[in-house]
């Protein structure tokens, strides 16, 4: 297997210390280098400058091999430097260019912070995923949230809640429906995704006492995906869909919000949770966490998430074959 690439992120967050204990608790069972500053890492690191992908594997397996990209500036933890923020966009792209053409198998991206892209670069994107899915030139992706004990798709992200019913178009839903199983078959190895679907409303709508958005949108949508082979479960109330027996049932739970989504996984799995974009043509998984500027530089950043972001990277590349 190539080697993953890994970007930096914000390197005033905690990415980069993250990724240098990452290599230390996967001790090479995961290849993978890391794209940045070496400025940015912490003081008694041990890393290995290459330059070149191929040459990662030549790197002991308890340093952290670095592909160089030089930034503006050494800045402080907890402290982003705006000059700084291009070079941020620039790692990105130049991982996605690597696994695009073969060098890398897949990427992992470091938690970056939305607000300082944008002070000091003008970044005209929410967030990674979007500008992840213009480097690929697609037009449709979405964001699973995953661990051992559940993956959860949201139909809507970033939007406030009470933008959601007019969001959540059967046009839209059916997108993240088909996106999500053919990402549980070809990323996963799952041949036949046997999928849950969330209600908009308190007990998935009651039979249209509490809303009618099941009955009139979701409802027809589901029934009309099955009649193509889709095993689909729901409307389903979300109270009821999480616990582990209901788990048992299925290989993923798509959700019309974002909290209906994102509560239950870090209930369960606060710590280890994957955030995989499906729809890209490279795999690319992030961890279920930000930058975290109050603990960057205390050496206490637990780097649990991003061992489970590269383990699960280096599933998917196996499950691609």
């Amino acid at each position: 297997m190539r080697p993953i690439a890994l970007t930096c992120g914000e390197p005033a967050g905690v990415g980069p210390e993250i990724a240098v204990a990452a290599a230390r608790v996967l001790q090479g069972k995961v290849p993978f280098f890391w794209i940045g500053d070496p400025r940015h890492l912490p003081l008694g690191t041990a890393f290995q400058v290459v330059d070149a992908v191929d040459r990662v594997a030549l790197v002991a397996h308890d340093t952290l091999a670095v592909l160089p990209h030089d930034f503006a500036a050494i800045g402080a933890p907890g402290q982003p430097v705006a000059a700084n923020a291009q070079g941020v966009i620039d790692v990105i792209a130049r991982a996605v260019a690597l696994v695009m053409a073969g060098d890398a198998s897949a990427v992992c991206t470091a938690p970056i912070n939305k607000k300082a892209l944008k002070d000091g670069a003008n970044f005209a994107y929410p967030g990674h995923t979007e500008y992840l899915a213009a480097l690929a030139g697609v037009d449709e992706v979405v964001m699973m949230l995953a661990c051992p004990e559940l993956r959860v798709v949201p139909a809507t992200i970033h939007i406030p809640l009470c933008e959601v019913p007019s969001a959540l178009t059967a046009v839209k839903l059916e997108a993240v429906i088909r996106l999500t199983h053919a990402g549980l078959v070809r990323d996963f190895g799952i041949a036949a995704p046997r999928l849950a679907v969330a209600g908009l409303n308190p007990h998935a709508g009651e039979g249209g006492a509490i809303g009618v958005e099941e009955r009139e949108l979701i409802i027809p949508l589901l029934d009309r995906l099955r009649t193509e082979g889709f095993v689909l479960l729901g409307p389903m109330p979300g109270d009821t869909m999480f616990h582990a027996s209901a788990r048992a049932k299925y290989v993923a739970a798509i959700c019309m919000y974002h909290d209906q989504a994102l509560i239950p996984i870090k209930t369960i799995d606060f710590a280890g949770g994957v955030n995989v974009t499906l729809g890209l043509p490279f795999i690319r998984t992030s961890p279920d966490h930000g930058t975290a500027f109050d603990i960057a530089g205390k050496g206490v950043a637990d780097p649990t998430s991003l061992v489970a972001v590269l383990r699960m990277a280096a599933d998917m590349v196996r499950a691609r074959g």
